[in-house]
C-alpha cells in the first residue's frame, strides 16, 4: 500500500504515517530515516525529496498533530458552553483522548524536544491550541477582581503540566502506571483541587 501511495504522489504523507507508527512504538528518538523509508516502502534516498532529515520529518508529524489537537480543543471548549467550568473539564478530557488516539502525534509534539518555534506553521498550530486553553482560563477567572486574578498563562501552564503528568503516569498502560482511578477521573479531580485552591471555583 505504501509503494502504491508513493507512485500516486503520496510519498510525503506515506513517510509521515510511517514515522508516526514508529514514534508511537519506539518514541521520537527510536527510529532512523532508513527505517521510516522501509516502513513506507521506498528507498532511503527518496525521503530527501520531501524532508531535509529526521527532525524535519518529526516536525511535520508534530505540525499535523497540532492541527488535530487544536480542532479537538476548540470543539471541546464549544464557546464555553454550557458553562466555563463544564467546558474546561471537556478540554481536559479532550487532551487525554488526543494522547490516547494519536500517540505518534502526541509524542512528536511534546516529547521530541523540537521547539514549536521551529517553523511558522508549527508555531501557528501550537498557538491556536494554546489560545483555546487561555480563553478557557480567562473565562473561569473573569469573576475575580483583576488585582487578585492569577495570570491566565500561569494557570494554563499548570493545567498543561497536570494533564501531561496524568498521560505519562497513568494513561499509557506502562508498568507501574496502574491506579484505582481512571485517567479521566484523576485529571478531573486534580484540576478541581487546583482551581478551588486558586479560588476560581467555589468549594464543594
Amino acid at each position: 500500500m505504501a509503494k502504491q501511495g508513493y507512485h500516486h504522489g503520496n510519498l510525503r504523507q506515506a513517510l509521515v504515517t510511517a514515522a508516526l507508527d514508529l514514534i508511537a512504538a519506539r518514541g521520537p528518538q527510536g527510529f532512523t530515516l532508513s527505517e521510516a523509508a522501509k516502513e513506507a516502502g521506498v528507498t532511503p534516498a527518496a525521503v530527501y525529496r520531501h524532508f531535509a532529515g529526521r527532525e524535519d520529518l518529526i516536525a511535520e508529524c508534530a505540525r499535523q498533530g497540532y492541527a488535530i489537537y487544536a480542532d479537538l480543543m476548540e470543539h471541546a471548549w464549544n464557546g464555553g458552553q454550557p458553562s466555563a467550568l463544564a467546558a474546561f473539564g471537556a478540554i481536559g478530557r479532550a487532551y487525554l483522548a488526543f494522547a490516547k488516539k494519536f500517540p505518534g502525534h502526541y509524542m512528536a509534539m511534546f516529547e521530541s524536544g523540537l521547539s514549536p518555534n521551529r517553523s511558522p506553521e508549527l508555531a501557528n498550530g501550537a498557538a491556536r491550541a494554546e489560545a483555546v486553553v487561555m480563553r478557557a482560563t480567562q473565562a473561569l477567572s473573569a469573576h475575580i477582581p483583576a488585582a487578585r486574578r492569577p495570570p491566565a498563562s500561569m494557570v494554563a501552564a499548570h493545567i498543561r503540566a497536570l494533564s501531561h503528568g496524568v498521560v505519562e503516569l497513568y494513561a499509557r498502560g506502562t508498568p507501574g502506571g496502574q491506579s484505582p482511578y481512571s485517567p479521566d477521573d484523576l485529571l478531573e479531580s486534580g484540576i478541581g483541587v487546583y482551581l478551588r485552591g486558586l479560588g476560581l471555583i467555589a468549594p464543594d
